[in-house]
């Protein structure tokens, strides 16, 4: 049974959803949880969950729930995830800590995309959901908001970097989100008249004390300046020691970062850089784009006139030539399985050759021994057979490889060169990259 996974494709901005709440363990399972249930089933509205998983994946079923959850008990915990095979894209779990620890009931949920909530039907469904859990299970704070925006806020952690968060809980207010829900102590410490005539589009106080708040209508459109606003007026309001001029402004940062660039790139690496923006994280992606569409690619340095090649030297050009399609090979063997274009010996799988290299951070997470004495020769006997096949060049045998040149039209090419270069860093594989020099000694080759 095959479920949307978040992490094959691109990174995209998501519903991010974290709830604690108290259970009673004494209370026997099903009893206890199937108003949790109940809720999802109603207010799940066009993402209901139609896998359970504990141990093994079963279709969505209370039975499957109540057997992941005996696959996956260990002493003082027990959790399974629910997923979607159709879109949108769900990662949910929920876990229930048992005693000597405190009981809890812990849901963490990922819808993805974000603008399936672009819908206000389908966002009060969500917060009906959300308030009908916090009624039955109390909790100390809950939220549900965008992805993104919580990343750039600092943190995962609803604004607090992970030792606050740990020493001191939920003890005041660090970032009102779309959604809110907080627990009594925060109340509190707020003032409850001062949290429920907090300007929002929604705020009502439920029967175990806590407070539901929502700062709008809908959730997608979280970066709009009248979201902003709404949501610095109400976290102003909750926190008498902020300024509302300087949490605006940093919100509508937040919203800049976040705002759409259109990709101008380099038209020789375009297809690589859009790659390499896909696997950009989402929070990051405007901002990189933006960086890329300024960086120019260095000219290719690894050339130098026909009539001034280096002449062969070798006494066998045969067996040179056999040598760098052997070495050309070597790569074929190592990226087939993750490369499979590395066959054909094209310009495009010079492209998904940059790409791979750039993805797997290889000049960093490979021993450098290793990638001098094996992968450079290798890439750069690959881009010179690129370069013959495609463009009608000639090798010009040498016995050392970095003097081995490639003619194509008026100039000479110096692969295992550019191969060395490329394999400093992983932004030299942007910077020299093997896309790169062949488009630009395709242009020359008249």
């Amino acid at each position: 049974m095959k479920v949307l996974e978040f992490h094959d494709g691109k990174d995209e901005d998501c519903l991010r959803l974290s709830f604690e709440g108290v259970f009673d363990p004494r209370a026997a399972r099903e009893t206890e949880l199937e108003p949790f249930f109940q809720a999802l089933e109603e207010h799940a509205d066009g993402w209901m969950p139609d896998v359970a998983e504990g141990k093994r994946r079963r279709k969505y079923a209370r039975a499957a729930i109540w057997k992941a959850l005996e696959e996956k008990h260990n002493r003082d915990s027990t959790s399974f995830g629910l997923y979607r095979t159709r879109w949108p894209a769900l990662d949910m779990s929920l876990g229930l800590w048992l005693p000597p620890r405190l009981p809890k009931l812990d849901v963490w949920l990922k819808l993805n995309p974000l603008s399936f909530f672009a819908e206000a039907e389908r966002c009060r469904h969500l917060v009906e959901m959300v308030r009908a859990w916090a009624s039955r299970y109390p909790v100390s704070h809950a939220v549900a908001h965008s992805s993104d925006d919580l990343m750039l806020a600092g943190s995962p952690d609803f604004g607090r970097d992970k030792e606050t968060a740990f020493r001191d809980g939920f003890d005041k207010i660090y970032e009102v989100c779309w959604l809110n829900v907080f627990g009594p102590k925060l109340v509190d410490t707020v003032g409850r008249e001062r949290m429920l005539s907090t300007p929002a589009h929604r705020v009502e106080e439920l029967p175990n004390g806590c407070v539901l708040l929502v700062t709008r209508p809908t959730l997608a459109d979280f970066a709009s300046d009248e979201a902003r606003l709404a949501q610095a007026r109400a976290h102003a309001h909750l926190r008498s020691d902020l300024d509302f001029d300087t949490l605006l402004r940093s919100l509508r940062e937040r919203s800049a970062t976040l705002a759409p660039v259109e990709p101008r790139f380099h038209p020789d690496v375009a297809p690589l850089l859009s790659r390499v923006v896909d696997r950009t994280a989402s929070h990051e992606r405007q901002r990189r784009i933006a960086e890329l569409n300024a960086w120019q690619p260095p000219e290719p340095e690894e050339w130098r006139p026909a009539s001034s090649s280096l002449p062969p030297d070798v006494d066998n050009p045969g067996r040179a030539l056999e040598i760098y399609s052997t070495l050309a090979e070597h790569l074929v063997a190592l990226l087939h399985t993750q490369v499979p274009s590395v066959f054909e010996q094209t310009p495009e799988s010079l492209t998904d050759v940059d790409f791979y290299f750039w993805r797997e951070d290889f000049p960093k997470s490979r021993l450098r021994e290793n990638i001098d004495a094996h992968a450079v020769p290798a890439i750069g006997a690959y881009l010179g057979e690129v370069l013959v096949r495609n463009l009608g060049g000639r090798w010009i045998p040498r016995q050392k490889l970095d003097e081995t040149q490639v003619l194509v039209g008026n100039r000479v090419w110096f692969p295992f060169i550019r191969a060395h270069r490329y394999m400093r860093s992983c932004q030299a594989l942007l910077d020299f990259s093997l896309t790169r020099l062949y488009r630009v000694a395709e242009r020359h080759r008249s």
